[in-house]
C-alpha cells in the first residue's frame, strides 16, 4: 500500500517529534470498519511501546468485531488544540498512525500490559501493578503494528521554531 504524502508538508512533524507526541498522549481515537461498513471510531487510553501501540479492552464488543473482521485501522492522538478565536484558527499538534490491529498474546500481552499500568498507575507501588496484571485474565490486550505514521502541527509552530532557531 502506497500511503499518501502529507500536503502540507512544511508543517510535517519529524519520527521524533511524532514518537514524542505517542509517548506522551494520554487517550487517542481508533477508527476500524465497523457494522455494516460504517466506520467506528471510539477514545481509548493506549500505551506506546516497542514501537506499537497497545490499547485495553474487553474479550468482545463492537471494536474487537471489527477489528476480527478488518484488521486495518489507523489511531489518532491529539497532543495540541488551543483555539484561537482572533486569529479564526487553532494551534493544533497530531499524529495518525496506519496499522494492523491483532490481539496480543504471550510475553506482548504482559509486557503491553505492564507498560500500561505503568503509565496510568504509576502512583501505585510496582509490586501491587504487577499482580494486578498477572491476576487479571478478563483483559485482551490489542497491538497495531504500524505501518504508517505521520505527524503535523500547525504553521504558527512551525514559525516559532523557525524563529528560535535564528534568533541563536
Amino acid at each position: 500500500m502506497q500511503f499518501r504524502t502529507m500536503r502540507r508538508s512544511r508543517q510535517l512533524l519529524s519520527h521524533e517529534e511524532s514518537e514524542a507526541v505517542l509517548k506522551r498522549g494520554s487517550h487517542g481515537i481508533l477508527a476500524c470498519l465497523g457494522d455494516g461498513d460504517y466506520p467506528y471510531a471510539v477514545p481509548l487510553n493506549y500505551v506506546y511501546y516497542d514501537g506499537k501501540i497497545f490499547l485495553h479492552s474487553a474479550k468482545e464488543g463492537h471494536k474487537v468485531d471489527a477489528i476480527l473482521h478488518h484488521p486495518k485501522v489507523s489511531f489518532t492522538v491529539v497532543d495540541e488544540d488551543t483555539i484561537i478565536g482572533k486569529e479564526y484558527t487553532s494551534y493544533f499538534r497530531s499524529v495518525i498512525v496506519f496499522g494492523k490491529a491483532s490481539h496480543a498474546e504471550g510475553r506482548a500481552w504482559k509486557d503491553a500490559f505492564l507498560a500500561m499500568a505503568d503509565k496510568y498507575c504509576a502512583s501505585q507501588p510496582i509490586a501491587e501493578r504487577i499482580e494486578k496484571v498477572e491476576t487479571c485474565s478478563q483483559a485482551l490486550i490489542i497491538v497495531i503494528e504500524i505501518e504508517h505514521c505521520t505527524g503535523k502541527e500547525a504553521v504558527e509552530y512551525v514559525r516559532a521554531k523557525t524563529d528560535t532557531a535564528l534568533s541563536c
